[in-house]
């Protein structure tokens, strides 16, 4: 499972000038089923999310598709980590410490 965090690196204003193609991208890679929750950090200097893939690489490559990346308004800080325990809600995303 993957921690993703994004830290703005511009202005509100330039970040909320692609923040409708970013939300498209959320959707899609949670239609998807690689995003598991999204957010805002409060206060807005960036957001957060939890997310399923197959390995660091293919999480690299979906955050560099991110519009906010490609515009140059966030960078993206990913932390790799064991699911170990989860609410029941997320028991199909349990995994065992190896």
């Amino acid at each position: 499972m993957f921690l993703l965090e994004l830290t703005y690196t511009a202005p509100l204003e330039a970040v909320d000038a692609v923040l409708e193609a970013h939300v498209g991208w959320l959707d899609e890679h949670f239609a998807a089923g690689v995003f598991l929750t999204a957010g805002r950090k409060n206060p807005r200097d960036g957001g957060v999310i939890l997310a399923v893939a197959e390995s660091r690489a293919r999480i690299e490559e979906i955050s560099a598709g991110d519009p906010f990346v490609t515009a140059g308004v966030c960078e993206y800080r990913i932390t790799e980590f064991v699911a170990a325990k989860t609410a029941p809600a997320l028991e199909a995303y349990r995994e065992t410490l190896a």
